[in-house]
Parts: structure tokens; C-alpha cells; sequence
């Protein structure tokens, strides 16, 4: 299981279903992975075709690989913000080419399409431990100097 971090470039939407009847809508992102949230700004006043351009990082670490989701959100003032829709992005292909260009995802509300959103990614592997093993015979070699000293 990979362990490092994903950059995650939140590009711009597009096609979005305006909920806002009065006003263009006020989209923002909330980017979701596991426990890890992050909230994009809000593109005032553009309605169904924001643009964020913003980059956002995750940690990824453990054996399951879940789906980033984006949900795509109305900021309304006063009431609950309104959502527009979600992308679920599948993770395990950027492990494998370590970086997908901005990519047009299909944004879901009740299994509807209702817009796309373009999102660009970026795995950064950590140092795993497996260099800790190449390492690891340092520890025998201390274990074995120090059977020679208590032989003396």
C-alpha cells in the first residue's frame, strides 16, 4: 500500500445545475479522504462554470485506498448551503502513474449527472521503511559487537 501524499489540483466545474434561482450560485468544493477534509474558496457569483485553480494534500496511508469525493456545494447566506453534487475519484490509478492531468469527472447528485468537475492529481510517495531493512543489518552488527565484548 503506497504511503505519501496526493496533491490534488481542484481545476473548475462545469455544467453544474445552478440551485440558486435568483442569483448565480457561489460554488465551493469540499474535498473528502477518510477523516481529512478541505474546503476550496468559494467562486462568487459564477454559477454552473467555476474556477478554483487550488491545490489541496492528503495523506494517504493503510491498505484500503477509498475515493477522494469532492462534494460541489451552494453557499447560500442564511440557509444551509444547498449541494450541487458529488465526484467520487478513484485513487489507485495515480499510485500507479504517480501523476493524472487535470481530468474531467463526472459530478452525481441521486445518481444524476448534473456536471463535471476537473481535477488534476499527484502522488508524492514517502520514504517507505523498506530502506530500514537494507539498514537493518546495522542492528545485527551491534548485536554482534556487543557478543564479542561480553565474550572478552
Amino acid at each position: 500500500m503506497p504511503t505519501g501524499k496526493i496533491q490534488v489540483l481542484l481545476v473548475s466545474a462545469k455544467g453544474l445545475h445552478d440551485t440558486d434561482v435568483f442569483n448565480a450560485m457561489d460554488p465551493y468544493a469540499l474535498l473528502t479522504y477518510r477523516s481529512q477534509e478541505h474546503k476550496s474558496n468559494v467562486a462568487s457569483g459564477q454559477g454552473s462554470t467555476p474556477e478554483w485553480n487550488e491545490t489541496f494534500e492528503f495523506s494517504i496511508s493503510g491498505d484500503e485506498v477509498p475515493d477522494l469525493v469532492i462534494k460541489i456545494k451552494d453557499s447560500d447566506v442564511g440557509t444551509e448551503d444547498d449541494i450541487v453534487g458529488e465526484a467520487k475519484i478513484p485513487l489507485e490509478p495515480v499510485f500507479l502513474a504517480k501523476s493524472i492531468p487535470p481530468t474531467s469527472y463526472n459530478v452525481v447528485i441521486n445518481d444524476e449527472f448534473c456536471g463535471e468537475i476537473k481535477v488534476g492529481l499527484e502522488f508524492v510517495p514517502e520514504e517507505t521503511h523498506e530502506h530500514g531493512h537494507r539498514h537493518g543489518h546495522h542492528h545485527e552488527e551491534r548485536n554482534y559487537g556487543g557478543w564479542k565484548e561480553s565474550s572478552y
